[in-house]
């Protein structure tokens, strides 16, 4: 993973700004799959803050670009990078897609949207990274459409033990622009958070899953 530390925390402060990145510590969260979380992390809400949204756009296009060059087209992981995905697409003048979790069950039952091509180098685009479960079903899309996946690049991961097993064992490259350490530190640094809470977000991120 590429991390630049500059646009590390730059990231993690305007995501924080903005609370794209919600930190509650003594309040906890709890997440679809049943975790308790001291932390939630929309990064869809950066669309509504167009000089966010221009950044980031920018520096996701950046990586991509200095990663990867220029890929025939990129894809955006439904339905959270969609937006985000179109725009680093379009920043780099690129054809762009979408893939969904799974393949509709009506009309064309399409899994991927728009015009892919078979052997088409791809770049895949994602908000948030978590366990990496819904984003690798959609480069397995991609690549039972005979692409050819060349990576993924995403605003924020949270850096867990298993989502980087998944990737490894997928054979996904990840660079993200920020992520949870960034995080914490730039919080602390920026006083969203006190050293206390930071030890308590530090500790949930080992045992997400047994973390109360």
């Amino acid at each position: 993973m590429v991390l630049k530390k500059e646009t590390a925390q730059k990231t993690a402060e305007l995501l924080l700004q903005i609370n794209a990145i919600k930190l509650q510590p003594q309040n906890p969260f709890t997440w679809a799959s049943g975790w308790k979380s001291p932390i939630y992390c929309d990064n869809r809400i950066t669309l509504s803050y167009p000089a966010i949204r221009n950044y980031i756009q920018e520096n996701l296009a950046k990586q991509v670009e200095e990663l990867y060059g220029k890929p025939d087209i990129i894809a955006g992981v439904a339905t959270g990078a969609i937006g985000i995905g179109a725009l680093v697409a379009d920043y780099l003048n690129l054809p762009f897609c979408y893939v969904r979790p799974e393949a509709k069950s009506h009309g064309r039952k399409n899994q991927i949207e728009g015009l892919l091509e078979e052997g088409q180098n791809v770049v895949v685009i994602e908000d948030l990274i978590s366990t990496g479960g819904s984003s690798l079903k959609a480069v397995e899309a991609l690549r039972e459409a005979n692409a050819n996946v060349k990576g993924m690049v995403a605003i924020f991961t949270y850096g867990f033990p298993i989502s980087e097993e998944n990737f490894k064992k997928a054979n996904v490259t990840l660079n993200t622009l920020s992520d949870y350490d960034n995080l914490l530190e730039q919080a602390e640094k920026s006083r969203y958070i006190s050293a206390k809470e930071a030890e308590t977000l530090s500790s949930w991120r080992k045992n997400p899953s047994e973390w109360n």
